[in-house]
């Protein structure tokens, strides 16, 4: 019996949605998810609402910040603590700022995705690309309860903190900012302008930490989706070899040439991928190498000064950004080896006994698979676990710098 055509098409958006759920989670309330044709005037207008009340949420803690470090007259440590914490609000504010300027190529990848699972048929190929939507699912949501803990753990020990100075001959005790502001711009140390300025700033929190995660959880999901279409190549690849001879000696099938243009397009989705990600990796590299070696500091001293609290949120928070770097390099790698993989698949099967055009059409697969696919860093460094080692050992070469300095 013949399938229904609006049938197949309603019963496999749903595994599209499925694998998209998350990101689109991430960044629509931020007003980073793409804009499609299909997409209403109402809703791009509550987008750009949304951008501007972002950009206005960050500076809102960026800017007292920045003059609190210029003005206030402190000790190298408590400016070294203060420009480390916010700098987790730039490098949201720049990643942020990337998401938007790469939506057409976040489009792009996402209607790539969408016309694969409406174009599959065999349900062997559906199951595969279903198990790699819910491993990226998987890790995109490890990531995010890792960066979300780290976060509300780090506020919640604000919110109990005190900080006590001297004027003269008075103590007084205050509450404590996520992020330092500058007194004489925002006196935030009466009520009720210390509980705006705190919900304030964890909103600006919020959106730094969900542009991250939606940057970064797109780039999984878009890798997992390329390595399921790459494992049903290698599947399509073994079948028709390993059909009969008379069959392959038929020039009548054409399967071949469907198998080099299937080819072709996965390469087409992995050349978006890295379109997309080439930035996020780059600013991801330069915030982990920064930001770990500062909390590593952070964390010692703070341990040395008793101060167990502080230390316990330093400690979950640079797990997620070491847990971060290594997904990023970690799919990079996965990838490059997927892409290579398709050449020794062909290789590996009795390709000599095809005919001539056949052969032909086999050797450019396996040339185009050894050329080297990566994603990478600005264009400049190869994400793999190489990469990730690197990047830890200049860490600890910063943090070092750091004792070493203070």
């Amino acid at each position: 019996m013949a399938n229904n055509p609006a049938t197949t098409e309603k019963t496999l958006d749903s595994p599209s949605d499925y694998s998209l759920q998350l990101n689109r989670w991430l960044l629509k309330p931020i007003g980073a998810w793409p804009a499609f044709t299909s997409t209403s005037r109402c809703d791009r207008i509550i987008s750009f609402l949304l951008v501007t009340l972002c950009y206005g949420l960050v500076l809102f803690t960026v800017i007292p910040c920045i003059l609190h470090l210029i003005f206030e007259d402190e000790t190298v440590y408590a400016k070294l603590e203060k420009f480390g914490i916010l700098s987790h609000w730039i490098f949201g504010g720049i990643n942020y700022t990337n998401l938007l300027l790469q939506s057409r190529d976040i489009q792009y990848c996402i209607r790539h995705m969408q016309t694969d699972w409406k174009e599959v048929k065999r349900p062997e190929h559906l199951r595969v690309m279903m198990k790699h939507a819910k491993i990226g699912r998987l890790v995109a949501a490890v990531r995010i309860f890792f960066m979300q803990s780290g976060m509300l753990t780090y506020y919640v020990g604000k919110v109990v903190a005190r900080e006590t100075i001297i004027i003269g001959n008075q103590t007084k005790i205050i509450r404590v900012l996520p992020c330092a502001v500058y007194k004489n711009l925002i006196p935030f140390d009466t009520s009720p302008t210390y509980e705006i300025v705190f919900a304030l700033q964890f909103m600006s929190g919020w959106i730094a930490n969900m542009s991250a995660l939606g940057a970064l959880s797109i780039g999984v999901v878009f890798t997992s989706h390329a390595c399921g279409q790459l494992t049903i190549l290698m599947t399509w690849i073994k079948e028709f070899m390993n059909r009969p001879k008379d069959e392959k000696n038929n020039l009548e099938l054409n399967e071949i040439g469907e198998i080099v243009e299937y080819h072709i397009k996965v390469l087409s989705f992995v050349a978006g991928i890295e379109n997309v990600m080439t930035g996020f990796c780059f600013i991801e590299m330069q915030k982990s190498k920064l930001e770990i070696s500062m909390l590593g500091y952070f964390i010692i001293t703070d341990w040395a000064n008793d101060n167990v609290q502080s230390a316990s949120a330093f400690i979950i928070i640079i797990i997620s950004l070491s847990f971060n770097i290594f997904i990023l390099c970690y799919i990079g790698d996965i990838l490059t080896e997927q892409c290579r993989k398709i050449g020794d698949v062909v290789y590996a099967t009795n390709w000599y006994y095809l005919p001539n055009k056949d052969m032909l059409n086999l050797i450019l697969i396996i040339s185009r698979s050894n050329s080297v696919i990566k994603i990478t860093a600005g264009k400049m460094t190869h994400m793999s676990i190489n990469t990730f080692g690197d990047v830890i050992k200049l860490t600890f070469a910063y943090f070092n710098l750091l004792r070493q300095v203070s």
